[in-house]
C-alpha cells in the first residue's frame, strides 16, 4: 500500500489547507444501509470520523484507527477512496480556521465497543442514509454518502 502525504497546495502557506483521512462507518440491519454518525467534541455536530495523516501508515490504516479511537469501531475498509469533502476547522486560541480537504473511506463495521478513547468525549449513532444526509453540514459529504453503495443490494436514497 502506498503511504499518503498530507496534501498541500501550490500557492498556499504551509499549513494553509491541510489534509485528512475520514470513515464512512456502515453495517447492514435488517436488510437495510445505516451510517454510523459521532459529534464532534466541541460544536456537538454530526460528523464521521476522521483525522490527520498518520506517519508511515497507509490512509486505510489511519482510517481504521481514527474510527477505533472515535467511534469505537472494529471492522475493515472494504474499498479505495469514495471521495473529497472539504471543510473548516476551528483551531484553538488565536489560530485562524483551517480548510481541511478529507478522504473518505468505507468502513464496514463488524463490532462497536463500548470502552474506547473518545468514549466519554462524543456521542455515535446508527441511522438511516437519508438522517445521515440531513445531519451532516458539509455538501460534498452528503453526496458522497447519497451515493454510496457498498453493494447492488442497496436502492440510493
Amino acid at each position: 500500500m502506498i503511504k499518503q502525504l498530507p496534501i498541500s497546495f501550490e500557492g498556499a502557506h504551509k499549513g494553509q489547507v491541510r489534509s485528512q483521512f475520514a470513515a464512512l462507518c456502515y453495517r447492514r440491519r435488517k436488510g437495510r444501509l445505516q451510517i454510523l454518525l459521532i459529534t464532534s467534541r466541541r460544536s456537538k455536530r454530526w460528523i464521521v470520523p476522521k483525522g490527520w495523516p498518520i506517519h508511515a501508515k497507509t490512509p486505510e490504516a489511519a482510517v481504521l484507527q481514527e474510527a477505533w479511537e472515535e467511534a469505537g469501531v472494529s471492522g475493515h475498509v472494504t474499498g479505495g477512496c469514495l471521495g473529497v469533502y472539504s471543510y473548516t476547522k476551528e483551531i484553538r486560541g488565536d489560530v485562524p480556521p483551517v480548510p481541511i480537504v478529507a478522504l473518505l473511506y468505507p468502513v464496514e463495521v463488524k463490532a462497536r465497543a463500548k470502552i474506547f478513547p473518545e468514549a466519554g468525549q462524543r456521542r455515535c449513532q446508527w441511522m438511516s442514509r437519508k438522517k445521515a444526509m440531513k445531519l451532516v453540514k458539509e455538501p460534498e459529504l452528503r453526496r458522497i454518502i447519497r451515493d454510496f453503495q457498498p453493494n447492488d443490494e442497496f436502492p440510493s436514497a
